[in-house]
């Protein structure tokens, strides 16, 4: 499988689905993360990491010589991609994940990258919303339901928000990795994603 995570705004939990998507795909077959961010936040990432992340980061230039090892490639791609950037991206993958906090510059600029890739007549994208706030906040059901009521196709589970994400990143570790039930209960979001884009 081969899986673009991608959006037109920055600040949306881009790199952090990607490096939690390809450590759930590795859990089934290997998995390789290509970092197509000029930002190199995946490479960054791994480079914090004592013992290195569980499946294999390589910079876009260095994906086609390794790419075909792998079973599953997760790229990781830059804020902002033009229409034609993302066209390419999308043509490239067997689905494009996008995505979005539940607020409304997000949903703005989702919105737009989903009528942009409908006018490339691009059908193989999905939704996800991430970072939502705790209840009693109802950021992420408001903006679920709306997004549903259009017509977006949205994954079922969606990504909390939680200081765990953040520790995660900058110890170079997945949430797993680290201690503690709310850790745990993080990752679990992303293994619910993960769970329904191999069903």
């Amino acid at each position: 499988m081969i899986l673009t995570v991608a959006s037109l705004k920055g600040g949306v939990g881009k790199t952090t689905t990607a490096i939690h998507l390809a450590a759930y795909l590795q859990t089934l077959a290997p998995t390789l993360l290509v970092d197509n961010d000029p930002n190199k936040s995946a490479t960054g990432w791994q480079a914090r990491s004592e013992n290195g992340l569980p499946f294999r980061v390589v910079d876009v230039n260095q994906s086609l010589k390794v790419g075909r090892d792998y079973e599953h490639v997760v790229f990781d791609t830059k804020a902002r991609p033009d229409k034609g950037e993302l066209q390419t991206l999308a043509e490239g993958c067997d689905l494009m994940v996008i995505p979005t906090t539940p607020d409304a510059m997000s949903i703005e600029a989702l919105m737009a990258t989903v009528e942009m890739l409908k006018g490339l007549g691009v059908g193989q994208f999905k939704v996800l919303i991430t970072i939502i706030p705790p209840y009693p906040e109802r950021d992420g059901e408001d903006a679920r339901a709306m997004l549903d009521a259009n017509g977006y196709p949205l994954f079922a589970s969606g990504i909390r928000e939680a200081k765990v994400f953040k520790q995660a990143s900058l110890r170079g570790m997945i949430v797993n990795q680290l201690k503690g039930q709310r850790a745990e209960i993080c990752w679990q979001d992303y293994v619910r994603v993960g769970e329904e884009l191999v069903a």
